[in-house]
């Protein structure tokens, strides 16, 4: 039996809760807030901050309660460690746990700065436990599925991809995530998924062109980039948490083969979240996989951890590159012209 050890009790540790309940072999054996609050294990706050009815209550049974994250890490019961707090907080609490001997699941972004995620890579490196950085679209179903055709070229090779992932401002988390030096805005919560995803089909772009805007975060809180990438393919993402209360949130990819299209869209329902339209074939409409990314990473990290192999689908250092790509896009920005890296 793993016993995992949550910190923090916002809107990713319910989306991790409702995972871990699912992984055989594994129970939550402690939670840590070290604002105090939600220690009760009660995580329906977070759907009624969304509008919805949904319960998630963890049973509370032999689970440890802490409000200091030091204590979480000297309970020697202890072998995972999953982080869900607040972005400025990751690169202290993930290098700490991982000096104190336990694996770590670390939400995204790896960090607030690449310099700090550096240090989380570096300390990750001399660990004799692993570091999963939370980068959960490397294991949806349908985006995987779109990864393992663009890598073994059953439409033939790409011609352009486009990426899109919006929403209004988040409901949760407001003190964190509408200050922008806590959190990065937008682009380093939101965007970063979709850089990731990239940078794991394409490779690491060669150059950057992004225009964007603060709304109210005073951090890019939209962006548009389009990246140069091996191959040739036109490749660009949107994303940003900018839109009216009201809009709802949404992902999304179009991407565009030699003889096929793949078309993934969240806002069409689970009966036909992704289209695929073949030369040759009648359009194939898929529905939403039963499992999803969340669990997916957290059984990647677990059949690691028994099988004492390191991560092997992401890597803390890609992580880190991620947020690299994020910091240029940043500076394109600014500068309004490409930024070659």
């Amino acid at each position: 039996m793993l016993n995992v050890g949550i910190v923090g009790m916002g809107f990713m540790a319910a989306m991790h809760v409702k995972a871990w309940k699912q992984v055989e072999g594994t129970r939550i054996a402690a939670i840590c807030n070290p604002s105090g609050k939600h220690l009760d294990g009660n995580l329906s706050h977070v759907f009624e901050k969304m509008g919805s009815s949904e319960k998630l209550q963890i049973d509370m049974k032999d689970v440890q309660i802490y409000s200091d994250f030091s204590s979480l890490l000297a309970d020697p019961d202890i072998q995972i460690v999953d982080i869900c707090s607040p972005t400025w907080a990751h690169a202290d609490q993930a290098t700490a746990a991982l000096a104190a001997g336990n694996h770590v699941l670390l939400e995204k972004p790896m960090a607030r700065t690449a310099r700090e995620a550096q240090r989380v890579v570096e300390t990750a490196s001399h660990a004799n436990t692993f570091l999963l950085p939370g980068m959960c679209l490397r294991f949806w179903p349908e985006w995987r599925l779109l990864k393992d055709a663009i890598a073994d070229h059953r439409y033939g090779r790409v011609l352009a991809a486009r990426f899109r992932r919006i929403g209004p401002p988040p409901v949760w988390g407001q003190n964190h995530f509408h200050d922008g030096i806590k959190s990065g805005g937008a682009l380093l919560d939101l965007h970063i998924h979709d850089v990731d995803f990239i940078q794991w089909c394409f490779g690491r772009p060669s150059r950057v062109y992004s225009r964007g805007y603060s709304k109210f975060s005073n951090e890019i809180d939209h962006v548009v980039t389009q990246y140069d990438v091996d191959g040739g393919a036109i490749v660009h993402a949107e994303g940003g948490w900018a839109m009216a209360p009201g809009f709802s949130f949404s992902m999304a990819y179009t991407v565009n083969f030699e003889r096929a299209t793949m078309d993934f869209d969240s806002s069409r329902g689970p009966d036909k979240v992704l289209v695929v339209c073949e030369q040759g074939k009648e359009p194939v409409t898929k529905a939403a996989a039963a499992e999803d990314g969340y669990l997916g990473e957290i059984r990647h990290l677990v059949e690691c951890v028994r099988k004492n192999e390191p991560p092997s689908v992401i890597t803390p250092v890609d992580g880190l590159t991620a947020i690299e790509i994020c910091e240029t896009e940043a500076h394109s920005i600014r500068l309004g012209q490409p930024v070659t890296f």
